[in-house]
C-alpha cells in the first residue's frame, strides 16, 4: 500500500508537468524492475562488506549504517505480528495511552477551525494544517532533528518567500524542481558513497552531519524499573 501511495503521488507530480499518463506508467514499471534488482544486490552486497551493520552498539559513533528505517520496519513488524496490538495497545498493554490520540487527531482541527474563524484577520492560522503536521511526525522514529530542519528551510524558501514574490516562477518550475532535488539526493548519496565513503574519505564534522539527535537519552526507555546503561531509570 505504501509503495502504491508513492506511485500514486508521482502521477501527480506528473500530471502537474503535464507528462502523458502512458508514459508515467511505462517509467514507473521499468524502475520498478531496475529498483527490485539493484537494491537487492546492494542490500546482499552491504550485508557481506561492511561489519555490524545495522547493529548501532558495535558501530562507530556517527556511523551512516545504523539503518534507522528497516530497525523501525523490524520493530512494527515484531509489534504487528509476534506481539500483537491486544498486548501492546488494549487495557493489558504498556501503551494503552496511545489510543488517546485517536481522539487528539480528530479534535485537533476544531481549534484552528475555530480560531480562524474568530480572527479572519489572521491569515496565518488558516495555514496551519493539522494533519499534515501529524504526517510529518509519523516519519519520526526514523527520521533525524536534521532531516525535519532542512524540509523547513526548503518549505519555507519556495513555498513561501518565492510563492510570495515570484509566484509565476513557482507555478512554472516548482513542481520540477521537486523532482530535481529528490533525484539529485539520490544520485549524489550513490557518488559520495563510492567517491568518497568507499575510501575512508569523511566529511568535515559537524553538527548538521553528525547521524544523531544530539540528545543522547532520546533512546532511554521510559518505562518505570527498566536498567539500561547510561540512561535514568524511572
Amino acid at each position: 500500500m505504501s509503495q502504491a501511495l508513492s506511485f500514486v503521488g508521482d502521477f501527480k507530480l506528473g500530471h502537474y508537468m503535464k507528462i502523458p499518463p502512458r508514459s508515467m506508467f511505462l517509467v514507473q514499471l521499468v524502475a520498478t524492475m531496475v529498483s527490485a534488482t539493484v537494491c537487492f544486490g546492494t542490500t546482499w552486497w552491504l550485508l557481506s562488506s561492511v561489519d555490524n551493520i545495522c547493529v548501532q552498539e558495535k558501530l562507530p559513533i556517527g556511523s551512516p549504517w545504523t539503518c534507522p528505517g528497516d530497525q523501525v520496519f523490524y520493530n512494527a513488524s515484531i509489534i504487528w505480528g509476534i506481539i500483537g496490538p491486544g498486548r501492546m495497545f488494549t487495557s493489558k498493554g504498556v501503551y494503552s495511552g496511545m489510543n488517546w490520540f485517536f481522539l487528539i487527531g480528530f479534535l485537533a482541527p476544531v481549534p484552528v477551525w475555530f480560531f480562524a474563524r474568530k480572527f479572519p484577520e489572521k491569515k496565518w492560522i488558516k495555514q496551519i494544517h493539522v494533519p499534515l503536521i501529524f504526517s510529518a511526525a509519523s516519519a519520526m522514529p526514523r527520521a533525524k532533528a536534521v532531516n525535519y530542519w532542512s524540509w523547513v528551510i526548503v518549505g519555507v524558501v519556495f513555498n513561501y518567500y518565492i510563492f510570495r514574490r515570484y509566484k509565476g516562477w513557482w507555478a512554472r518550475h516548482n513542481y520540477i524542481l521537486s523532482a530535481g532535488l529528490d533525484a539529485g539526493t539520490a544520485i549524489m548519496g550513490v557518488l559520495i558513497y563510492f567517491a568518497l565513503q568507499n575510501n575512508n574519505i569523511s566529511f568535515p564534522d559537524w553538527w548538521g552531519s553528525e547521524n544523531t539527535d544530539h540528545c543522547p537519552l532520546a533512546h532511554c526507555p521510559t518505562e518505570k524499573g527498566i536498567v539500561v546503561k547510561d540512561c535514568p531509570v524511572f
